[in-house]
């Protein structure tokens, strides 16, 4: 293995604002530390976040909701190619870096559930090839063609097992689906040659998992910037330890020789300080990789409260402060203050 490049640039302080719109859209607004109104995107970047992250779906439901099992309602955002980019200007705009996170799903894909999108259901690897390739490579033209460039973009989403079951699964294909991330990555460098491509999995605690993926991928030739990792103490039952996310951080970038980011992270928002205390953490952590391999940490959905929300999703860093009125906790001030370390 080869050693990964030094990325010359700014540690990222990102937020993933994935349910932002869809909630604007829902009559919730946001209030800053003084009780005034502000925008969502603009009070992160004012508390120290300098990079945003949004998903893109391939077909979402028109509604933005979906059943994800039986009894569990959950709140998409607005993840469409289209109005992804309308986020993505308000983000532009604030100059503000963007990573686009491909799910190649038509609603959220994770260590469990990576399905195929409905259009897509049937075809044999070489189509599956294809249409990654197409999707991706369409939905970046659309934002080259209106002025916005994206730092990052993900293929796939928490892809410990795989991608688009069971073509793309790691035990049922495992060179079928490198070739399915491979064809992505393409994509994204002839679009945008200078974009830094992410692989990104969940649990960076479970390091044999990690390491079966990593290991696969790279022996066939898998294509890819920087490993990003999800890290959630909260959903893993582990405590959150500075010394320890350092050693798996640092573990991963020598093993594999390419540089890491926390791509998803979050805690308790009934819990703040102990939330501030997981991001402080976990910012010296990646600040600790030598010669600047750690690259970033973004938060994931830090603009809600677990009371908006159909499933209670409970890992948000806001407070409701009235009536569909929410305010972000100290928690994401950890980016404000993590310039001093």
């Amino acid at each position: 293995m080869t050693t990964g490049m030094r990325m010359m640039s700014k540690f990222a302080y990102g937020v993933d604002l994935g349910w932002a719109g869809q909630l604007q859209e829902l009559g919730f607004s946001w209030v800053d530390d003084e009780g005034n109104r502000t925008d969502p995107i603009e009070e992160a970047k004012k508390n120290g976040a300098n990079a945003v992250r949004l998903r893109v779906f391939v077909n979402p439901p028109s509604d933005a909701f979906w059943m994800k099992r039986k009894d569990e309602r959950v709140m998409l955002g607005y993840c469409d190619a289209l109005r992804v980019l309308e986020f993505s200007k308000r983000v532009s705009a604030l100059k503000m870096d963007l990573m686009l996170d491909f799910h190649y799903s038509d609603h959220f894909a994770d260590p469990e559930i990576q399905d195929i999108p409905k259009e897509w259901e049937g075809l044999t690897l070489n189509d599956l090839e294809e249409r990654v390739y197409t999707h991706t490579r369409q939905t970046l033209l659309l934002f080259k063609e209106n002025g916005i460039t994206p730092k990052w973009v993900q293929i796939g989403n928490e892809i410990n097992h795989g991608m688009m079951f069971p073509a793309g699964g790691l035990k049922e294909n495992p060179k079928g689906l490198v070739r399915l991330l491979n064809s992505g990555y393409e994509a994204v460098k002839d679009v945008f040659c200078d974009c830094l491509v992410i692989t990104h999995l969940a649990e960076m605690n479970k390091t044999d998992e990690c390491d079966a993926f990593f290991d696969n991928f790279f022996d066939n030739g898998g294509k890819t910037d920087i490993l990003g990792f999800s890290y959630y103490p909260y959903w893993y039952g582990c405590v959150d330890d500075e010394k320890q996310t350092y050693e798996w951080l640092l573990r991963y970038h020598r093993k594999y020789g390419k540089p890491v980011l926390i791509a998803e992270i979050g805690g308790d928002d009934e819990n703040e300080e102990e939330c501030f205390k997981l991001l402080r953490n976990t910012i010296k952590a990646l600040k600790a990789i030598p010669e600047e391999n750690g690259l970033g940490i973004f938060y994931w959905e830090p603009e809600v409260n677990r009371d908006i929300l159909p499933d209670r999703y409970p890992l948000g860093a806001s407070r409701l402060k009235g009536e569909k009125t929410l305010q972000y906790t100290k928690a994401i001030k950890a980016y404000d203050t993590g310039t001093v370390f």
